[in-house]
């Protein structure tokens, strides 16, 4: 678990970390350098779970052996598909990661959204409904491995 309290924000009490794969943890199928490492930490606090359409057949290849969980989803409806897994979970102990349209709802639900901007790009209705945008997986990660960051950007 990871807790910390922001000012104005309210109090964060995450148990699991949900997230989109293709153009957040991956670019083109391929998990981006340095991901795994970080997942692999984060798991010692945080239930890791992606979920993707899997468009280039390389999610259980690239999270091979890395301690996530891995559901893929039907292309049709996938928006209400991540909103319904995040509130399975409790989205008030969910952090959520994702850049796509896809990914908006999720982002709202869930008690902190983080919208990441790579070179798939960020759909603008998932930035809208996010808590905080970053510009790259690994700070978005890294926001979570050290909370202080969040407050010095959530504060207010």
């Amino acid at each position: 678990m990871i807790a910390t309290t922001i000012p104005d924000f309210g109090d964060l009490e995450l148990h699991h970390l949900v997230s989109d794969f293709n153009g957040t943890l991956a670019f083109d199928g391929m998990l981006l350098s340095g991901v795994a490492r970080r997942l692999q930490e984060l798991s010692r606090e945080l239930t890791v779970h992606v979920l993707t359409a899997d468009t280039f057949g390389l999610a259980q290849q690239q999270l091979g052996g890395l301690p996530v969980k891995l559901t893929i989803l039907p292309e049709e409806d996938q928006a209400e598909a991540k909103l319904r897994y995040v509130l399975t979970l409790g989205a008030e102990k969910t952090v959520a990661v994702g850049n796509g349209r896809n990914d908006r709802k999720m982002l709202a639900a869930a008690a902190l959204g983080l919208a990441v901007i790579q070179e798939e790009g960020g759909s603008t209705e998932a930035v809208l409904q996010s808590d905080v945008i970053v510009t790259s997986i690994h700070d978005a990660l890294d926001l979570l491995l050290s909370p202080a960051r969040l407050k010095a950007t959530l504060r207010s």
